[in-house]
């Protein structure tokens, strides 16, 4: 897999005129089920069997809702390649995902879940809104680790909630609750583990939960450097540290550097093990 290359983005409106076709898939993968939804960094697609499901990985990128547009060429391979090895690492850690099969570089098989839409964010170190919301200096250790859920729905900014709002909206109920904080900080010990063999700082990441035809809960979505904060251990320098979707953000360049140092790093790591 080659490097990719970064395409220069501006900061736009949200466009909500139609459907956006620029994530269609140009990289002639067999996806020939009925696109079933179209996300900012994914397309999922039916398959034969209605317990699984098709997802391609986009190279679109966007950030501050949306609001904020680009892409990043050969993403979509990279995202998909280190969702790959962290799911299976989970895997092998006992925690269940949605995950069954990688199926080309863009794209692999997941079984299908009602997706809770709560986005549960799991913070080591304080950074981004939480530095902005609370004054805590970036980089600042947070013992034990932050659980956070954000509701999700692009209308409202995706808000921080409450256990109370949680209920009050019966999002969720109390012991699905437990659970997915449960997960989310067994997921937290494995990812931090692993990402310190890679001499990475796992500093913040989302995930997302669904519930199988069982009604289990199972890990869904991705994981990768659209949806963790990482910062190399080899530098203090504040910038140059930075291995994640803040490179875009922040305008700060290298983005496919970025990705690709921790796709390089993610698969030498699990080599190892």
């Amino acid at each position: 897999m080659g490097c990719p290359r970064y395409r220069p983005t501006t900061m736009v409106a949200a466009d909500t005129s139609g459907e956006d076709t620029s994530g269609e898939n140009t990289s002639g993968e067999n996806t020939s089920g009925e696109k079933l939804y179209e996300g900012k960094a994914k397309i999922i697609y039916a398959t034969d069997d209605p317990a699984v499901l098709l997802t391609y990985f986009k190279d679109d990128a966007t950030a501050f809702n949306a609001q904020k547009k680009g892409q990043i060429e050969g993403k979509g391979q990279i995202n998909c390649a280190i969702s790959t090895y962290l799911f299976q690492r989970l895997e092998a850690a006992g925690i269940e995902t949605h995950w069954i099969e990688t199926t080309g570089d863009r794209t692999m098989r997941v079984k299908a879940l009602q997706i809770i839409p709560l986005e549960v964010v799991v913070r080591n170190l304080a950074a981004g809104s939480l530095c902005q919301q609370t004054g805590l200096p970036l980089g600042q250790r947070l013992e034990p680790a932050l659980v956070e859920f954000y509701y999700k729905n692009d209308d409202l900014g995706d808000p921080l909630l409450t256990g109370d709002r949680i209920r009050a909206m019966a999002i969720a109920p109390e012991e699905q609750i437990d659970t997915l904080r449960r997960l989310a900080l067994n997921i937290n010990q494995v990812l931090t583990k692993f990402f310190m063999g890679c001499a990475i700082t796992l500093v913040d990441f989302k995930l997302e939960f669904g519930l199988d035809a069982q009604q289990q809960i199972l890990l869904g979505d991705e994981i990768s450097p659209d949806t963790c904060r990482l910062w190399d251990q080899s530098t203090d320098d504040e910038t140059q540290r930075v291995l994640d979707k803040d490179r875009f953000r922040q305008d700060l360049g290298q983005v496919e550097a970025a990705y690709q140092r921790v796709l390089e790093k993610v698969a030498a790591q699990s080599t190892k093990n």
